[in-house]
């Protein structure tokens, strides 16, 4: 997947997980949520083996998003 794939991948990646977790944030803000939960998540998948779906875009969107709402959760604990 290539740089753009992953902006679009960490956008939505962090809109899913803001939703979910009601949080508000930005454009900016949902992006990097998306991203660092990209790594988290698949980091995450590759310990456990974890493997969704046979499409890659949407097998990446899938693990960004839980990595982004882990992200996400442990953010709002710690901050709280």
């Amino acid at each position: 997947m290539g740089f753009i794939g992953w902006i679009i991948v960490g956008i939505i990646a962090g809109f899913i997980a803001e939703k979910v977790t009601d949080s508000n944030h930005g454009l900016l803000t949902n992006l990097v949520v998306g991203l660092i939960g990209a790594f988290v998540g698949g980091f995450i998948a590759g310990k456990f083996g974890i493997h969704f779906v046979n499409n890659a875009f949407l097998d990446t969107t899938i693990i960004a998003t839980l990595g982004a709402i882990l992200v996400l959760f442990v953010y709002q604990k710690v901050r709280s």
